[in-house]
């Protein structure tokens, strides 16, 4: 998941929002049926960075698919509808927006962003059998059936940075790792962090997990930068920005590792270049050459970045991609099944034993860890900032990790209350 907060929607309302994001017409041929495709997302408020910008990618996605025809699906031509809904990260409004999308738009699917909200919609949406998807794996229990986490599988894939930073600059043998308290995205990513530091020898010399009453930054950085880290571990923070200000002023020169570090071009702004050069994290941008390597399930990912970029200059984040990856990802079911009935999809999907995924070896994993193999894991792109740039220095292998590993996560996630099945 990219992670960032900042002022991304400064309208409060959904409907204002969506007026003003050039989004085009839809555009159908005369008698031709479509598939609608749900979105119930945040696009307004402090969670909209992981929302908005996935329904911008989709739309680009569904109208190249209907610029060609649509998509054959059991011998019937569809093309490719958004429904989207903003629930504002608010729990009330997210089962509302599930409801409405599932009984009165007749939507096929339904992707969400994960955490509380998926926790309140799936009690109704296992007894409707409703396909839904989440980022968050997490959110994966024994009882949610219909619920996939079919691309990202946060905080699975931080291990792979930890394993290439280990081999890469093998002098830096000491971390601290400092991110927000909150157990859907903080508390995972520390988990996590802390299991891949172990596995790498790296020895975690200090943590602090904060509140998000935090304003200022300058005293936690400087507590933990006493230890005289070789490493700054920013895990899954909201607060990249902020920390990133601080360790520049106060003159941290070791390696920074984070889950991703969106909008970058910020942090480069409020302090330098040479500064941010050689950050690591795991979100590349797509325009990124690597991407066209052999075994990469994504459709031109270098075209769908600059028509992005024309279309929407200044929003690109990580769910840019990853929702429309969810979406190719249910269509690909669908083709399979021969049919858009929930139920037939999914079983279409988890009958392939090595499901496609965005970047390669995909496999699905999860009942270890959170009781049900609802999780498709595979290889991560390992991201480091060279020259202002973000660029893919290597794929690493997520299973291969979690196949001689995953009792040392599980130690983690249970030292910090986390839900676990073993």
């Amino acid at each position: 998941m990219g992670i960032s907060r900042r002022d991304f929607v400064r309208t409060t309302a959904a409907g204002a929002v969506i007026a003003s994001t050039g989004l085009p017409s839809r555009v159908f041929a005369a008698g031709q049926k479509t598939i609608k495709v749900g979105m119930n997302i945040p696009m307004t408020g402090d969670y909209a960075p992981w929302g908005l910008p996935g329904l911008y990618g989709c739309q680009i996605v569904a109208d190249d698919i209907n610029a060609a025809g649509g998509v054959d699906i059991g011998g019937e031509n569809y093309g490719i509808e958004m429904v989207s809904y903003d629930h504002g990260y608010d729990i009330e409004k997210a089962l509302q927006g599930y409801k409405k999308m599932v009984s009165e738009d007749e939507v096929s699917m339904v992707m969400m962003l994960g955490g509380a909200t998926v926790g309140a919609v799936m009690p109704w949406g296992e007894r409707k059998d409703v396909f839904t998807t989440t980022l968050l794996s997490s959110d994966v229990t024994p009882e949610t059936e219909h619920l996939l986490a079919p691309v990202e599988s946060h905080p699975l894939y931080v291990v792979t940075g930890v394993d290439w930073l280990a081999r890469n600059h093998p002098d830096a043998k000491t971390a601290v790792i400092v991110t927000n308290n909150d157990v859907e995205y903080g508390l995972q990513a520390a988990a996590t962090f802390q299991a891949a530091f172990e596995v790498a020898g790296i020895e975690v010399v200090d943590m602090n997990l904060h509140g998000f009453d935090v304003t200022d930054f300058a005293p936690l950085v400087s507590s933990v930068l006493a230890k005289n880290p070789d490493i700054f571990c920013m895990a899954t923070s909201f607060y990249t920005t902020a920390l990133m200000e601080q360790l520049y002023h106060q003159g941290f020169k070791g390696k920074v590792i984070s889950t991703t570090l969106d909008y970058h071009e910020e942090v480069i702004a409020k302090t330098s270049q040479e500064f941010v050069d050689g950050t690591i994290h795991q979100f590349p941008s797509f325009d990124d050459p690597r991407l066209n390597d052999a075994g990469i399930a994504f459709p031109n990912p270098n075209a769908f970045d600059a028509e992005y970029r024309k279309r929407h200059p200044n929003d690109w984040s990580a769910v840019s991609w990853e929702y429309p990856a969810i979406m190719l990802n249910w269509i690909e079911g669908a083709k399979a099944a021969g049919n858009t009935n929930s139920n037939d999809v999914l079983a279409a999907l988890k009958a392939n034993s090595n499901p496609s995924f965005v970047f390669g070896g995909g496999r699905w994993w999860g009942k270890e860890l959170w009781g049900l193999d609802n999780i498709v894991v595979g290889n991560w792109p390992i991201v480091v900032i060279e020259g202002g740039k973000t660029r893919i220095k290597e794929f690493g292998s997520v299973t291969d990790w979690l196949d001689k590993h995953s009792a040392v996560l599980v130690k983690y996630m249970k030292e910090h209350g986390l839900r676990t099945v073993t």
